[in-house]
């Protein structure tokens, strides 16, 4: 079967987060080892599987999301690619509607300029206590933390984007915070130093105990990232910058329980799957 990598969240190779995109033509899933072994061999942050869905199923193909370590529940990015993918080689255009085991009906608007934006579910936070460990893991205090329900992220709030782009996190002690609170992973995030630049706020994203050291750029963390940014800045409609080493833009609107995030994505890597 073919098997391709996509930049996703970028107009230019080598940048925003490589995904791996494998489209089954079987009617059931294959074993999860396999799906998991095959992630695991292209070692991305996520490789996401879809199989398409009969007519009248109320989507069109179902999707399925691998780290190199672990099933995840939500990635923006990869499904992101996989949209580009299918545009690219099925001539999918308009809305893709993909099927997700945890997260419902997700929807993949194909746009004439290239972009897709995606419809996720809104992942508001919740103010919690700052956990035990996450300063000095982090290497500095934060303002705010924040849980974010289903999602299973720690939305942290750091003071400015020097400080963002400063933070080395020890990923062993970050891991263990993770595992003890029950998350996915550790956003953090401050606004935009000024106004006239082309992004309202910044983030990065950590979740070592699935594999993922530093996450390039990180769709679904912008499902609780846009409400929060939201409500502080006052603007249904944002650019967040992901200060990754990649680096990545995603223009984000939220619309009452919903997130559109938008992004281009490039095919980088086009090849055939041999087991």
């Amino acid at each position: 079967m073919r098997i391709h990598v996509v930049d996703a969240f970028t107009d230019r190779p080598f940048a925003g987060n490589p995904a791996g995109v494998c489209l089954l033509d079987a009617e059931a899933w294959p074993e999860d080892a396999w799906m998991q072994r095959v992630a695991a061999e292209l070692n991305h942050s996520e490789t996401a599987f879809a199989r398409q869905l009969p007519v009248g199923d109320g989507a069109d193909w179902e999707i399925r999301w691998f780290t190199p370590l672990v099933e995840t529940n939500l990635c923006g990015h990869a499904t992101l690619a996989t949209a580009h993918t299918l545009r690219r080689e099925r001539g999918a255009v308009g809305a893709l509607r993909f099927r997700s085991r945890f997260s419902g009906i997700l929807t993949a608007h194909t746009q004439e300029d290239g972009s897709i934006t995606l419809d996720f579910p809104a992942a508001p936070g919740t103010e919690v206590p700052v956990p035990e460990g996450l300063p000095e893991a982090l290497g500095v205090k934060p303002e705010a933390t924040f849980r974010t329900g289903a999602l299973r992220d720690l939305l942290t709030v750091l003071p400015d984007e020097a400080t963002v782009r400063a933070v080395t996190p020890d990923l062993d002690a970050m891991a263990d915070v993770t595992r003890r609170e029950d998350l996915r992973g550790v956003i953090i995030t401050a606004p935009a130093p000024g106004a006239g630049l082309e992004y309202d706020f910044v983030s990065r994203f950590f979740s070592p105990a699935e594999g993922i050291s530093e996450d390039p750029v990180t769709g679904s963390a912008h499902t609780a990232l846009a409400p929060y940014w939201s409500t502080r800045i006052g603007r249904d409609g944002l650019t967040g910058l992901q200060v990754s080493a990649r680096t990545g833009l995603v223009r984000t609107a939220v619309h009452g329980d919903r997130v559109h995030l938008t992004g281009h994505a490039v095919t980088v890597l086009d090849g055939t799957l041999h087991v």
